[in-house]
């Protein structure tokens, strides 16, 4: 079998659309959606939305190839239906990362649907992305005394057998596209949040559910939109339940209580899909920052000289050299990983090994990037400053860099999360 590392055409058709998407709609509208943190660019939503409708599809998520009925079947290609996500969401960020996240789709609410979801909630929940209007979908699962820690999750789901609903009451916070997927505005489609909450305190995981909660549901508020140091452009917000009703089928997953927690691994393996993807959008970010810092010392006469010996390097070329390392064996572990999801294969491993290089290096790269700029880099004349700033997040959402590598190890080592913590 012959290994071939050339980028595959239909991936690198995208990745040529897309540059020129980052450039000139993302790129150019980066500092104002900056300073105005809770301004919304329609332009790029509703440009993305169509465009995205445009190509047989209303979301950044991969797309299964169906086979054709009758006639001569073709050679089968295997897919690549991650690997093509992980390539968008790296030139969108490297476009701006903010920005990014608010491309219209179903994103961590649809991928629960997608992993934990029947056929039936499938086919109602995700079939709102390919409406005439943009939609959202957002997971909620973060509680001022729940951050990494799932099992201290404390919003509770009680069955009114009597209506047969679901009645929620908690409050979650740090919510990504919280306000876009609840709220209702006249240019967006009815969009839905994806609740974490317990129909049991006292079984622990074994008692966790995920409930889609659809926009505008009475009893549910968006009460806070936060202020943060990068990604502006995306909304993070707090959302409050107070005794919303919920379908009794708005249920992902059995509604009984589970002596094992298998339900709630089966959706936590959510998860082992994006992970990567997150990391995609940060080595984006630093991709940015590199290849920023590497035009701006050519400008200035200084050439990176590849292939002399490292003692007779200057300190800025080697620095930059360490960054390009750094940055390519980032992508590929995202690579590996996207690959074995598209594979059917158990990257657990992989995907939180990705996450927390991709989170380490974007930081790095960038912070060498403001140092080696000096005070233009510190300044808000270029957007570097803006990708220090926005880097970090890589870091934090979807499982911090130590619960990762507490991830890691437990993978490695054949330990539990009760054994290793």
């Amino acid at each position: 079998m012959t290994i071939e590392f050339e980028t595959p055409k239909p991936i690198a058709q995208q990745q040529f659309v897309l540059k020129t998407v980052a450039q000139e709609m993302m790129r150019s509208q980066s500092r104002e959606f900056d300073e105005n943190e809770h301004e919304i660019p329609w332009s790029y939503i509703e440009f993305m939305h169509s465009a995205m409708k445009s190509v047989g599809g209303g979301s950044l998520a991969p797309k299964e190839e169906k086979a054709k009925e009758g006639g001569e079947q073709k050679e089968k290609r295997p897919p690549i239906g991650y690997q093509s996500l992980a390539a968008q969401i790296e030139m969108l960020a490297w476009g701006d990362v903010g920005f990014y996240l608010i491309t219209p789709g179903g994103g961590l609410g649809a991928a629960a649907v997608q992993a934990a979801g029947s056929p039936e909630q499938k086919a109602k929940f995700l079939a709102r992305f390919n409406d005439e209007k943009p939609t959202f979908a957002a997971m909620c699962m973060t509680e001022a005394g729940a951050g990494s820690d799932t099992s201290a999750i404390r919003a509770r789901a009680i069955l009114d057998e009597k209506t047969n609903e679901w009645v929620i009451n908690g409050e979650k916070i740090f919510v990504t596209a919280g306000d876009k997927s609840f709220n209702v505005y006249e240019k967006l489609g009815k969009g839905f949040i994806v609740v974490w909450a317990s129909i049991d305190p006292t079984a622990g995981r074994g008692g966790m559910r995920a409930f889609v909660v659809e926009a505008e549901t009475p009893g549910v508020q968006v009460t806070k939109l936060e202020h943060k140091l990068g990604i502006r452009a995306s909304d993070t917000a707090v959302i409050s339940l107070v005794d919303a009703r919920v379908p009794f089928e708005n249920i992902l997953g059995k509604p009984t209580v589970e002596k094992t927690t298998t339900g709630f691994k089966g959706a936590m393996a959510t998860f082992d899909a994006t992970r990567p993807l997150v990391a995609a959008s940060g080595i984006g970010v630093a991709r940015a920052a590199l290849e920023f810092l590497k035009e701006k010392l050519t400008e200035n006469g200084v050439e990176i000289r590849y292939g002399l010996p490292r003692n007779k390097l200057t300190s800025v070329e080697k620095d930059v050299i360490d960054m390009e390392i750094q940055l390519r064996s980032a992508w590929l572990l995202v690579l590996k990983a996207v690959w074995m999801a598209d594979n059917k294969k158990s990257n657990a491993l992989e995907s939180s090994m990705s996450k927390v290089r991709a989170g380490d290096i974007v930081t790095k790269i960038t912070q060498k990037a403001v140092e080696i700029m000096g005070p233009l880099g510190y300044s808000r004349e270029f957007l570097l400053e803006k990708w220090f700033r926005d880097a970090k997040i890589t870091d934090i959402y979807e499982g911090t860099g130590q619960i990762n590598r507490l991830v890691v190890a437990r993978q490695i080592l054949g330990y539990s999360g009760s054994e290793l913590r």
